[in-house]
């Protein structure tokens, strides 16, 4: 049997919560979680996963996966309670499982334990939070709820270029285009669907013949309808700004990094599964802007990401130490914002993802020091 893991001297127990798996233990990123513990040993937390199985049958203590890199094995050993806990339930499928659902509910209000960053993101509700506060409401493309023909028809009279979003959707997953085309034209309309690295394009001579298209996408998936914004362009190709924005040992939103994600050939978005490529920011934003406004617009983005992530957390009513956000710049230099996700994924610039890791383990100082008792309401990102 395995030693119990060493914790003198350590200020922090950080526990990333995931799903079980009845093979190998626990689902999710395990290179992942791998660098968290390093970094944690590093700076003093002990980091440990735990599910939400054995987080559901704890009460004093608690069965967790310990990593031991001597062996690169994992180790189910009986723990302490965690002090904090940081979801990173893989999918939005198994958050809204019911006693997923309840077992987050209970621990975002335990005392004793902080719970960070417990829900996915509903892309409507952030646009209604971010919709109705001064401060935000400049950086959000029109955006509606696809509900019926009749609608759409009304949104893409206004917007020649629209884009159709699932409201739970992720990494580029299930978006569609819409262009209409000019008086003369043999086709009303284009329909752009993501697939893969390319888009599948169909043409539609009325509203009947996109809707049923369209109906076969979608299913009884909500979608959102959003204006489309023309995107400054790096090497001729569009590119949007992934930003990320963490909390730091005094639990103060700052900027850990921002990169630039490039369109593909023949993609209507710019996530690199969908065929997009990473560049820098800077030298997009110079390409389209040059020196001295591009870095105008870099100072304005890093301003506009902490106005927005403040708000969100703010409506949400949850403890959040981090986001994810995908802010556009369009050919004027103004700043959109297009969506934000409490689960980010892995950063490859090399300095955004160390700053990442060290950013979680230093919010988690934070949150494990005592502290009154905080309420929250309940959050529209489930």
């Amino acid at each position: 049997m395995s030693a119990l893991p060493t914790t003198k001297g350590l200020r922090t127990s950080l526990a990333i919560l995931t799903m079980p798996d009845l093979d190998n233990g626990f689902r999710g990123n395990r290179s992942n979680f791998i660098d968290l513990i390093a970094k944690g040993k590093e700076l003093g937390a002990f980091v440990f996963v735990v599910t939400t199985d054995d987080l559901r049958k704890a009460t004093k203590r608690i069965y967790g996966h310990v990593y031991q890199p001597e062996s690169e094995l994992w180790v189910r050993q009986l723990l302490p309670m965690p002090q904090v806990i940081y979801s990173r339930i893989p999918t939005r499928t198994d958050e809204q499982l019911p006693e997923v659902q309840t077992l987050i509910a209970d621990f975002a209000r335990k005392r004793g334990v902080s719970l960070f960053n417990p829900y996915f993101f509903n892309k409507w509700a952030l646009f209604e939070w971010l919709n109705t506060d001064k401060a935000t409401r400049h950086f959000i493309p029109a955006t509606r709820r696809l509900a019926s023909p009749k609608e759409l028809v009304a949104f893409i009279q206004s917007h020649p270029m629209t884009y159709l979003k699932p409201v739970r959707g992720k990494a580029g997953k299930g978006i569609m285009r819409l262009e209409t085309y000019v008086p003369g034209q043999k086709y009303w309309c284009k329909l752009s669907i993501q697939d893969n690295k390319r888009s599948i394009v169909t043409n539609h001579l009325n509203i009947a013949k996109l809707w049923t298209r369209i109906k076969q996408e979608t299913g009884e998936e909500d979608y959102i309808i959003q204006q489309g914004i023309p995107l400054a362009e790096s090497m001729g190709r569009p590119f949007d700004l992934r930003v990320l924005v963490q909390k730091n040992q005094a639990g103060r939103w700052l900027l850990t990094g921002i990169g630039a994600r490039v369109a593909g050939v023949k993609s209507i978005t710019t996530h690199v599964p969908r065929g997009g490529h990473i560049d820098s920011p800077e030298r997009a934003l110079l390409s389209s802007f040059g020196e001295r406004r591009g870095l105008l617009i870099f100072r304005k983005v890093s301003h506009a990401a902490l106005v927005i992530a403040k708000r969100i957390e703010k409506e949400s009513g949850f403890k959040l130490g981090e986001m994810s956000l995908d802010l556009g710049v369009d050919q004027n230099g103004r700043i959109w914002f297009f969506e934000a996700n409490s689960r980010p994924m892995k950063f490859d610039e090399p300095d955004i993802r160390e700053l990442s890791l060290t950013r979680i383990i230093e919010y988690s100082h934070y949150l494990s020091r005592p502290r009154p008792a905080q309420t929250g309401k309940k959050s529209g990102g489930s």
